[in-house]
């Protein structure tokens, strides 16, 4: 599990295609593998993925099709930044909210309006899951915990402040640009009990 509060963002420095899967390394920064063991859980753009033995310098990880077809790792390529967070503990301060590194879908950055020091962003939103997007809830985009702002037919906004800006790599975006997506699970499980509840009364 991890809290949504990206600690470091860093660059990819090999990316290698096989068959199956795809081969990331990434740069770890100064500190992020200490007491890191083989086998730990990274969310990386916001995806939960499994280091292999990774060194001091450098993280790696196998990316299965799977993920590749659901997460903007598919396209990632050498000297792109991702953002970085290692699993929390119990005695973690959760100043985000839950989140478990499974993406529920791809979106795109519709509209970016820059400010002088901070940034709104209009975001695409599939119909499928706009019940479970709604303003003041909370939604994990490349693996930020962010709270929604205006929900709008097709796409929603997000208002990125001056520290999100300067730790993640947000602020690297530009229009047309993929972004990972992990919708709330409580909310998830609220609003489908809801419409199982209301179904249930109507066949009555």
């Amino acid at each position: 599990m991890f809290s949504g509060i990206v600690s470091h963002k860093a660059k990819i420095v090999n990316v290698k295609k096989y068959n199956d899967y795809v081969s990331l390394t990434i740069k770890s920064p100064a500190g992020f593998n200490t007491q890191l063991k083989k086998g730990a859980s990274i969310s990386v753009n916001g995806v939960c993925l499994t280091s292999k033995d990774s060194g001091k310098n450098n993280l790696k990880f196998d990316v299965i099709e799977e993920t590749l077809k659901k997460t903007n790792l598919n396209s990632v390529i050498k000297g792109d930044i991702v953002n970085l967070e290692r699993s929390i503990k119990a005695s973690t301060e959760i100043g985000g909210h839950l989140m478990s590194g499974h993406i529920h879908f791809t979106a795109k950055v519709k509209k970016i309006i820059e400010k002088d020091n901070t940034k709104d962003m209009n975001i695409s939103l599939p119909g499928k899951y706009s019940d479970y997007v709604m303003e003041k809830g909370y939604i994990g985009v490349n693996g930020c915990s962010l709270t929604i702002g205006s929900v709008l037919k097709n796409t929603f906004n997000i208002h990125l402040i001056p520290e999100t800006l300067k730790i993640t790599n947000l602020n690297n975006l530009n229009v047309g640009d993929e972004l990972n997506i992990e919708i709330d699970q409580t909310t998830i499980t609220i609003v489908n009990t809801v419409k199982k509840t209301l179904a249930a009364q109507k066949s009555r």
